[in-house]
């Protein structure tokens, strides 16, 4: 008899999904999409709609939403040099204005070389010149630039820029529906390369409707990195690195979030990226007010200080987001949910259907 796999081998993270399953457009409506609730307790799965989440929690329940908001990050050029095409992501700005971005063109871009950014998207109007002059090449294939002439990366990229999408959507350029639904109705501060996709399923009807029977709604940030597009690619967990991410939650916030606590109701975390904002938050036991970057892996074997219920989008296979799933959930409820959603044909990915694990 073979020896059963070890939880900490990426192979039990792995599941099987038809191509036709990925959701590659937004549906008509926001709280169109289908939920599969998962009952822990119960290990009970039904399936739902998203417009059932009000009837599904209880008055005093908190939801909990990350409300980043996408940069229009992906970016296009060419090399000064040779006039060979361009492509890249702006990923942040250091304090002395210059920029982290990484790119891609034929051959191999040297420190020192320029790039001349070019509108993705048609503008009314010409804009001025905007180049990006290459310094230094750190970690991760990250280049440090300094755009010339210098501005504020927010202003280049509304003019120079589009919304990045996942490599699944299989779009190169974003559509104006793209513009729209891939990103929160409550996106207030810039700063993702991807969006929090539990909470695109949230309408402001929705969220109305939420409140009316008395569920709490509180904010908390974390922009999302480029990480969240590379797959785990060594076999055992306990060798990956995990990407670091910047978050905040507030002090008000975190004293909302205690008191729901002490009233015995549910925090439900609205995606992945809440649950990891909040658990890093409450590292130590209980949830303290935090500002600053993480790099908190959650996987089996994590016990959660502050999450007690998940609303979460179906993610890929052996991805960090997948493995925060089965460990939240259990792997063996986690792995018979994603079955049932599969053969039930759910619809998958950042404009797929959600997942409520109670």
């Amino acid at each position: 008899m073979s020896k059963p796999e070890s939880p900490d081998h990426l192979s039990i993270f792995d599941y099987h999904l038809p191509d036709e399953l990925i959701a590659r457009e937004p549906l008509e409506r926001r709280d169109a999409s289908r939920l599969l609730v998962v009952d822990r307790g119960r290990s009970h799965i039904e399936s739902r709609l998203i417009e059932d989440l009000p009837e599904l929690l209880t008055p005093g329940d908190c939801l909990v939403v990350n409300n980043t908001r996408v940069l229009p990050a992906k970016l296009a050029g060419h090399r000064v040099a040779t006039g060979g095409a361009w492509e890249g992501l702006f990923l942040g700005s250091e304090d002395d204005g210059r920029w982290r971005i990484i790119g891609q063109t034929r051959g191999r871009l040297q420190p020192g070389e320029t790039i001349a950014l070019v509108p993705v998207h048609p503008l009314a109007a010409p804009v001025p010149t905007q180049e990006l002059r290459l310094l230094e090449q750190i970690d991760g294939g990250i280049w440090l630039a300094t755009p010339l002439p210098p501005g504020q990366p927010m202003e280049v990229l509304e003019q120079f820029g589009t919304m990045p999408l996942p490599p699944y959507i299989q779009r190169d350029i974003a559509t104006d529906l793209d513009r729209q639904r891939y990103q929160t109705v409550f996106a207030r501060h810039p700063g993702a390369v991807a969006a929090p996709t539990a909470g695109l399923h949230l309408s402001e009807d929705l969220i109305e409707k939420c409140r009316q029977i008395g569920l709490g709604f509180e904010h908390l940030t974390l922009h999302v990195g480029l990480g969240t597009f590379r797959p785990i690619s060594v076999q055992k967990l306990d060798d990956h690195v995990m990407h670091s991410e910047w978050c905040h939650l507030s002090s008000a916030t975190c004293r909302a979030l205690n008191a729901v606590k002490e009233s015995h109701r549910r925090i439900v975390a609205v995606g992945t990226t809440v649950v990891r904002t909040l658990e890093s938050a409450s590292a130590h036991g209980t949830l303290q007010p935090f500002d600053g970057h993480t790099d908190l892996f959650i996987r089996p074997g994590h016990e959660f200080h502050s999450v007690d219920a998940l609303l979460t989008n179906f993610h890929l296979p052996r991805s960090t987001l997948f493995v925060l799933i089965c460990t939240f959930c259990g792997i063996d409820l986690a792995k018979e949910a994603y079955r049932t959603a599969v053969a039930n044909s759910y619809r998958f990915y950042s404009y797929g259907d959600a997942m409520l694990i109670l």
